[in-house]
This record gives structure tokens, sequence and C-alpha cells, in this order.
């Protein structure tokens, strides 16, 4: 199950109001990339152990929120914290 696009209309950025939208498939690599060398970690600062299977990316490209399923929902955890910094990886 995807996310809805009424729902991504309607999300923003908690910190900057900027739109998000579903990262491409590449910033999801590039962020796996450094989560299996121990290199990715939120911005409040908690390690990433797991993969990052989807994400929504800020309009400028510097910030995603992860995307976490449950049950086979997708829920985007649009916290601060739990956003990861891509200027980091």
């Amino acid at each position: 199950m995807k996310l809805d696009q009424d729902l991504l209309d309607i999300l923003v950025c908690p910190e900057t109001h900027q739109p998000v939208a579903v990262a491409a498939s590449e910033v999801l690599a590039r962020v796996n990339a450094a989560v299996a060398q121990g290199r990715a970690s939120t911005r409040g600062g908690e390690t990433v152990a797991e993969p990052v299977e989807e994400g929504l990316l800020r309009e400028d490209g510097q910030v995603l929120y992860p995307v976490r399923y449950r049950q086979g929902t997708p829920i985007p955890i649009m916290l601060v914290d739990e956003s990861l910094d891509l200027s980091a990886i």
C-alpha cells in the first residue's frame, strides 16, 4: 500500500512548512548505503539501524522524513527529531 495522494497533498515539513514528496529510489539508495555503513542518524541523534523503505523528501532536498509500515499501512513520521539530514549522509 502506498501513501494516499490526498494525504501527500496536505503534508508539509513541520519545521519549514515546505512541501514534501515521495523520495526517489536514488535518494533511498544513498540513505540505505549510509545505514548499512552505520553512519546514518536521525536529527535527534539516534542511529538508524533499519533500511528506509520509503520516505518523504522536503522540497529543498535536505531532509527526509521516513515512512514506516504498520500492518501494511504507511505511516509518515513527520517529527523533526526522527527526520534525516541528507547533507550529513
